[in-house]
């Protein structure tokens, strides 16, 4: 990468309603990352029963994962100021009546049915990079959007479980995911009132087939590509907890989480502030190779402060990756579908999480948390096998 940018993160701001529309988005967007983890702490504080609580909290992502980019399938033909204000009060009510339900002790399947509506949330991130493209798209600019973008995922996930755990734990049990569904409602309305960068709905026309953005090969590796970085999340949060667990440091996982973020946060700013010298395809082909290459050294770490500071230099790898991903996603899919394209890349980054928490909780068992971090390794060959397929059919074309 070499020169500045000719945006800088300051001059994004200088377009008419960007700073409106950037701030409730990330207002909007901090339910994902609050709900979830909110249900599990609000079920172990009134019951101390994490089965119960994991289980709607894995219930409540597959519906999001599934649901979601149906959501933005229908904002790329209708418009974000049609869809989103349905979508998020439908999610939201379904959360309200879930939370209702534990409180006065309704029947189980009721939170079940509950959470399964709740997953209509809309990814938000998608909506607010498809605004930037309104505003930017052809030009530097774009690159330092979607990086901001990336900072903003990373402040979420670090704020939002912070919050909703803490409020559930201090307040009522609750409160962390009741405060998440009345952010999604406050976000989402400010955010579908700014119709000035409300990008314009691609008129369909009708008779033609409007088939599935998946059926390109080209975005398909890369969803592919995002669900092994989900794999990655998973088993970083997983194997910190287990491994801090066994080095009789439980408390140090939550800084190990922090800095990873952190790495990624600083790493995404640094790349978004930059002008790429190489085509996309190539720039994610690097990148995923060097998160192949930084994730090996977890296999070897012996002590917390070791992996404390393998997970920051781990963590640089992942924004440049999300960056890159999501400005090739905005090149190769038709403007009428941009929306949908971002959220499966969304929805595949939950889908890994998930795979991988699951897969590396069993590796752990069996073998040990140094043992877990093999299951990242593999996630990040399989990210760079990936993205080895995008070059070189951007190649071929």
């Amino acid at each position: 990468m070499t020169g500045t940018s000719s945006g800088s993160y300051r001059e994004l701001f200088a377009a008419p309603g960007a700073a409106a529309f950037c701030l409730a988005g990330f207002v909007a967007r901090l339910p994902i990352a609050m709900i979830g983890i909110g249900i599990v702490t609000m079920f172990s504080q009134l019951e101390g029963n994490y089965a119960l609580g994991g289980a709607l909290s894995a219930l409540f992502a597959l519906s999001y994962a599934v649901l979601t980019p149906l959501v933005s399938r229908a904002v790329d033909r209708y418009g974000q100021r049609r869809i989103l204000p349905a979508a998020a009060a439908v999610s939201a009510a379904s959360t309200l009546t879930m939370l209702a339900g534990v409180r006065f002790g309704v029947p189980t399947a009721w939170l079940f049915a509950c959470a399964i509506p709740a997953g209509l949330m809309p990814t938000i991130g998608a909506m607010v990079r498809a605004r930037w493209t309104q505003l930017y798209g052809g030009t530097g600019r774009l690159r330092t959007a979607f990086a901001l973008e990336a900072v903003v995922d990373e402040v979420c996930f670090i704020v939002g479980p912070v919050l909703s755990v803490g409020l559930s734990v201090a307040v009522f049990p609750e409160a962390g995911p009741l405060l998440g569904a009345l952010l999604l409602l406050v976000g989402t309305v400010v955010l579908v009132a700014q119709r000035g960068t409300e990008p314009p709905v691609r008129p369909h026309v009708e008779g033609a087939p409007r088939t599935s953005v998946l059926r390109l090969p080209v975005l398909l590796s890369i969803v592919v590509v995002m669900v092994a970085v989900g794999v990655v999340f998973g088993v970083i949060d997983v194997a910190a907890v287990a491994f801090t667990a066994e080095q009789d440091a439980p408390g140090s996982a939550t800084f190990a989480l922090a800095l990873f973020a952190t790495g990624s946060a600083t790493s995404g700013l640094i790349f978004g502030a930059r002008v790429g010298s190489g085509a996309p395809t190539r720039q994610l082909l690097v990148a995923t190779a060097v998160l192949a290459v930084l994730l090996s050294p977890l296999l070897l770490a012996g002590s917390v402060p070791v992996l404390v500071v393998l997970y920051f230099v781990a963590g640089c790898a992942i924004s440049p990756i999300m960056i890159v991903a999501t400005s090739l996603t905005q090149q190769i899919v038709p403007a009428g579908q941009l929306t949908e394209s971002i959220t499966w890349t969304v929805a595949g980054l939950g889908v890994g999480v998930a795979a991988g928490s699951a897969l590396v909780g069993q590796v752990i068992d069996r073998s040990g948390a140094g043992a877990g971090y093999s299951v990242a390794v593999a996630a990040g060959v399989l990210a760079f096998a990936c993205a080895a397929v995008v070059h070189r059919r951007a190649r071929l074309e």
